[in-house]
C-alpha cells in the first residue's frame, strides 16, 4: 500500500473569528473613556462581540460576494426599478439599524423631536464613532447607507415646524431601531433610510456645474412641491426610501427631498439606468438614475440647497475618517494574527526582527488614526456646549477635512503592507485582506478628493481666523515634552501665521494676512503638516510613552518611505503588545 500523500496541511493560519473586536482593541477602549462615552461601554462591548462571531463575519464576506442586482421590470411588466441583495446584506443591516447606528446620536440634539426618548448618557458621538469603526471592520459597504442617513437627520430636524410638515412626518421612522427593506411609502414602513444625489457626469466636484432643473408647481419656496428633470451620475443608495438631491431652481441650486414613493400617490419618477460596477465596497448598491419629472420638496431657503447639502457632506466626511481608521483596523489585526501563528525559518513570522518593525510601524498608523477619529467625534459632541462650542466647531471644520485627507490616504498603502504580511494567501479572495484593500480607496475618493480636502483646509483657517488661535492651544497641549515635536509645530505654525498677538484683533489680521497668502498649491503640504502634529499630539498626551516616542521619531524627525522604516532604539515590544494581545 502507497503511503504516499500529497495533502497533508501544515503552517496555514486558522481564520480569525469569536473574538470581540472591542476588548481587543486597547486603544478604541480607552479614547471611548477619553472622550466622554464611557456610559456606553457595555453597549460597546456587546456590539463588538457581535462583530467578532464567526456568523457575523462570514455575512460581511457573503454580502461582498453577491453582489446587489438591479430589477428593472416586476413579471407582469411593470416598472420597479427595486435592488436585490443578499440575505447577508439585510442581516448587517439590521444589526447596524437595531443599534442605532443610523441616527440616535442625534437623539441628544436640543432640535430632537417629541416623540424621540433621548439617552440620559453623555458621549452619543463619540459612541456612535466607535460602533461604527468597529463595524466597518467586519463589512463597509453597509457603512454607506448607514452614513447617508446619519447625515440627513440633522438636516430635517433643522426644518422649522410649519415649513415642511411632511419631512417632518419622517423622523419616527428614520429613529426606529427596526430595519425594514420593503419597498414601500413611508406610511407602511417600519422604518426608513435616506441617500443623497449630488455629482453629474459632467461636473463630478464641481457642484455648481449641475444641469438637474425643479420646476415648482404651484408657489414657490420651503416646503413647495417641484418637479425634478435630470441625470445624476451617482446617486447613493438608490434603493433607498428618499434621497436628498442637489437641482437647479430660478433662485438658484435647491436642496430636494425626493421620496421613493409620492405621498398618497404611486412610486416616484427615479429611474435608475444602471448600478454602478465598482472596485470596492460591492455589497453596497451605486445607481446613475434620471429624474423624469420627479416629486420633491424644497428643504432650506431657495437658492441655498448647496450650503444645505455641503453640511450633509461634511457629517459624511467624519465617516470617511472613520471607515478608513476601521479597514486600517482589521487589516493590523490580521497581519498580526497571521504573524503570530505563521511558521517562517523555524519560528513564528511575529519573531522576526524586520517583520517586527513593519507590524510596529502599522500598529503606530492605525492607533492615531483612531484616536484622531475619535477626538474629532468629541468635538462633535461638544459644538452646542456654551463653553466650548466655539472652539469644538472650529476643530471640526478643520480637522475634519485634513483627517479625511490624511488617514483615508495613508490607510490605502498600509493595507497593502498588510496584505504582503500574508504573502500570496492576502491576494486572494478567501482571506479577508484583499477586500479590504480594495475597499480602501473609496473613503478618499467620495465626498470630496484629496485635493479638494486640502482646500478646504486652508478655506477654513481663512474663514475662521481665530479658529487658527483654538487650533493653535489644541496643539500646544502636548508641548514640553518631546522637543521634536515642539520644533516641528513651531515650525508648521510660521507656515500659516508670522504672529499670534493675543488681541483677538491682532490674531485676526495676522492669521487672515498669513493664510491669504499661501499658495493653494502648497495646501496639501498644510494639511498634510497638521495630520503629523495633530495625532502626534494626541498620542503625546494619551498613549505610553514608547507609542508616542515612536510615532515622533517616525512622523517628525525621520520620516520613512516604507512601511517599516522605523529608526533603531524605539520599543517595538512595547507597540505591538498594545496593539495586539499575545502576539509578543
Amino acid at each position: 500500500m502507497s503511503t504516499f500523500q500529497t495533502h497533508v496541511v501544515r503552517n496555514q493560519v486558522a481564520p480569525l473569528q469569536d473574538y470581540s473586536l472591542y476588548d481587543t482593541d486597547i486603544a478604541l477602549r480607552q479614547a471611548v473613556q477619553r472622550e466622554g462615552a464611557a456610559d456606553w461601554d457595555a453597549t460597546l462591548r456587546e456590539h463588538g462581540a457581535w462583530l467578532g462571531r464567526a456568523h457575523t463575519l462570514a455575512a460581511g464576506e457573503l454580502a461582498n460576494r453577491y453582489s446587489p442586482r438591479w430589477v428593472g421590470y416586476d413579471r407582469n411588466g411593470y416598472r420597479v426599478d427595486q435592488v436585490e441583495f443578499n440575505v447577508a446584506w439585510h442581516e448587517l443591516m439590521s444589526g447596524i439599524v437595531a443599534r442605532g447606528l443610523h441616527s440616535q446620536a442625534w437623539l441628544a440634539s436640543a432640535t430632537q423631536p417629541a416623540h424621540a426618548q433621548a439617552s440620559t448618557r453623555s458621549g452619543h458621538q463619540v459612541a456612535r464613532a466607535a460602533a461604527y469603526l468597529m463595524q466597518g471592520q467586519v463589512e463597509a459597504g453597509t457603512l454607506c447607507p448607514t452614513t447617508m442617513t446619519f447625515a440627513a437627520v440633522p438636516l430635517l430636524q433643522s426644518e422649522p415646524a410649519g415649513a415642511i410638515d411632511f419631512a417632518q412626518q419622517w423622523l419616527p421612522a428614520l429613529f426606529s431601531h427596526e430595519y425594514d427593506p420593503a419597498d414601500a411609502s413611508i406610511s407602511a414602513k417600519r422604518g426608513a433610510l435616506i441617500g443623497m444625489g449630488l455629482t453629474e457626469k459632467q461636473g463630478g466636484s464641481d457642484l455648481r456645474a449641475i444641469t438637474t432643473q425643479a420646476v415648482a408647481q404651484g408657489p414657490e419656496g420651503r416646503g413647495q412641491v417641484y418637479r425634478l428633470t435630470g441625470h445624476k451620475w451617482f446617486l447613493s443608495v438608490p434603493h433607498a426610501d428618499a434621497h436628498l438631491v442637489l437641482a437647479n431652481t430660478e433662485a438658484g441650486p435647491g436642496c430636494f427631498f425626493v421620496p421613493r414613493w409620492i405621498p398618497d400617490g404611486p412610486r416616484n419618477e427615479v429611474r435608475i439606468r444602471r448600478l454602478k460596477d465598482k472596485l470596492g465596497n460591492r455589497s453596497n448598491a451605486s445607481g446613475e438614475v434620471e429624474f423624469e419629472q420627479a416629486w420633491g420638496m424644497l428643504m432650506g431657503e431657495p437658492g441655498r440647497g448647496l450650503p444645505l447639502l455641503l453640511q450633509m457632506a461634511a457629517t459624511t466626511r467624519l465617516d470617511c475618517v472613520l471607515g478608513s481608521a476601521a479597514l486600517l483596523r482589521q487589516a493590523v489585526v490580521q497581519a498580526a494574527h497571521h504573524a503570530q501563528y505563521r511558521q517562517v525559518f523555524g519560528q513564528a513570522l511575529a519573531a522576526q526582527p524586520l517583520m517586527r518593525q513593519v507590524l510596529a510601524d502599522l500598529a503606530l498608523e492605525s492607533e492615531a488614526a483612531t484616536a484622531w477619529a475619535m477626538r474629532l467625534a468629541r468635538a462633535v459632541d461638544q459644538r452646542g456646549d456654551e463653553k466650548v462650542g466655539t472652539s469644538a466647531r472650529a476643530l471640526v471644520r478643520v480637522g475634519t477635512p485634513a483627517a479625511k485627507l490624511w488617514v483615508c490616504k495613508r490607510a490605502i498603502n498600509a493595507i497593502a503592507e498588510c496584505m504582503e504580511i500574508w504573502g500570496g494567501n492576502g491576494y486572494i479572495e478567501d482571506g479577508p485582506l484583499a477586500r479590504l484593500y480594495r475597499e480602501s480607496p473609496v473613503n478618499s475618493i467620495w465626498e470630496g478628493s484629496g485635493n479638494i480636502m486640502a482646500l478646504d483646509v486652508l478655506r477654513a483657517l481663512q474663514r475662521d481666523v481665530e479658529g487658527l488661535a483654538m487650533l493653535r492651544a489644541e496643539l500646544d497641549l502636548a508641548r514640553g515634552a518631546w522637543p521634536a515635536y515642539d520644533r516641528a509645530l513651531d515650525v508648521w505654525l510660521m507656515q500659516v501665521s508670522d504672529q499670534l498677538p493675543q488681541a483677538a484683533t491682532g490674531v485676526a489680521k495676522a492669521a487672515a494676512d498669513a493664510v491669504q497668502a499661501i499658495d493653494p498649491a502648497q495646501a496639501r503640504h498644510v494639511a498634510a503638516g497638521l495630520a503629523r502634529l495633530w495625532q502626534a499630539a494626541l498620542l503625546i498626551q494619551t498613549a505610553p510613552a514608547p507609542v508616542a516616542d515612536a510615532f515622533v521619531a517616525s512622523r517628525l524627525v525621520q520620516p520613512g518611505g516604507i512601511v517599516g522604516e522605523l529608526p533603531p532604539g524605539l520599543d517595538v515590544d512595547a507597540i505591538l503588545a498594545r496593539a495586539w494581545p499575545g502576539i509578543c
